[in-house]
């Protein structure tokens, strides 16, 4: 009898309490159960969203920030010089930069931004004209009824979007004026927290791990160390290839002749901040301005960007980020279009860094579990 009980236990120890399935499955259900009532209360955290709605623009400006100009601040530290001193050279240093760069970027932008106003009844005959001619070619007139109904459609839907915009004016006003405002406070307040963040900044850690118990200190502020390294690397490889990718623009949109070499190569130098999308949508931007000028200029943009993608891809990208985030494309595109769908552009711009930082505490997560209950061995 007593054989028997031990061989039924030895059975349930060795498929359901010794199995690493059924640990995943019940490890998987307590998350979901976790979830499940956290949305039942999610009222409870609105005012904490409130509060990190009005925080988080200079909290990421400063953050980006932060990563930027902490390394000039470190190396100038070790030059004996007082950390205050160094954040002080380093904001005069970036500040004049600004200056420098908006003195001379501005007045070309906004060169081009009036022009291209200018040029808009043009472009919008050069546009009529080319889809006239399309309709009347004989090689296109078995598609002219589908054009027509969709140019119908198209106007119908401009038609509701005036009347739509017309009646809701007043609350799109006043939503750009709170947005304006939002954004000044926040380039206000954004100095004082960087100045503090770069004085600061590096007792968070031991603050951290000081309120901990002592056998927890180590591991904590190891991934707290891991954490704060992926941030950084991504930050700074972003801002780096962001750069590069707006100057190689900017050469090749030159020697094309492109109109709004400028605008289109900054724009697209900021829209690379967002892997992958920021891309596309930066020359479908500079292929719509090329189509103006005719089929050439069209397939010579799509050289340029056959060109700079091969360049980024094989060299800019690989030498500056390289494998530091390891996250797969395909991971980062679904990153991509679940952060977005959920959170909008919040989502776009830090579902990668959260993502990177998340990984790094569940893998000191299943590490430790690993350890402790020796399922794995």
């Amino acid at each position: 009898m007593e054989e028997e009980i031990k061989y039924k236990r030895s059975w349930f120890y060795r498929w359901f309490i010794n199995n690493q399935t059924v640990t995943v499955l019940l490890v998987t259900l307590l998350i979901l159960i976790n979830i499940f009532m956290l949305n039942k209360i999610a009222f409870l955290f609105k005012p904490v969203l409130d509060f990190l709605n009005v925080i988080m623009l200079p909290l990421l400006l400063s953050g980006l920030l932060y990563y930027l100009m902490k390394p000039s601040v470190d190396w100038l530290e070790k030059q004996k010089l007082p950390r205050i001193w160094a954040i002080s050279i380093v904001f005069v240093l970036v500040s004049l930069l600004l200056v420098w760069g908006l003195a001379v970027f501005i007045p070309n932008v906004q060169e081009q931004v009036v022009r291209f106003a200018d040029n808009v009844p043009t472009y919008v005959n050069q546009i009529d004209r080319v889809v006239t001619d399309l309709l009347k070619d004989d090689n296109f007139a078995q598609f002219a009824p589908q054009i027509n109904d969709i140019l119908d459609q198209v106007t119908g839907q401009i038609t509701d979007i005036a009347r739509s915009f017309s009646s809701s004016a007043v609350n799109w006003v006043s939503n750009v004026v709170s947005a304006t405002s939002q954004i000044v406070v926040a380039i206000i307040i954004m100095p004082f927290i960087l100045f503090y963040m770069l004085r600061d900044g590096h007792r968070l850690n031991p603050t951290i791990t000081s309120v901990l118990p002592t056998k927890w200190r180590y591991p904590t502020s190891s991934v707290l160390h891991d954490v704060n390294n992926q941030i950084s690397n991504y930050v700074r490889g972003q801002v780096t290839v962001a750069t590069i990718v707006a100057i190689i623009f900017w050469i090749l949109y030159a020697v094309i002749g492109l109109d709004y070499a400028a605008t289109l190569a900054v724009a697209a130098g900021i829209l690379n901040l967002i892997p992958y999308l920021g891309s596309f949508i930066a020359i479908v931007i500079a292929l719509l301005v090329a189509l103006v000028d005719g089929p050439a200029m069209f397939l010579k943009v799509l050289v340029v960007f056959v060109i700079e993608q091969t360049i980024e891809g094989r060299f800019v990208s690989p030498l500056i980020i390289g494998s530091s985030l390891k996250i797969h494309p395909i991971t980062i595109m679904f990153i991509l279009l679940t952060a977005g769908r959920m959170f909008g552009v919040w989502g776009v711009l830090l579902g990668i860094p959260i993502y990177a930082s998340a990984k790094v505490i569940f893998e000191a997560i299943f590490k430790w579990y690993k350890s402790y209950s020796g399922l794995y061995e």
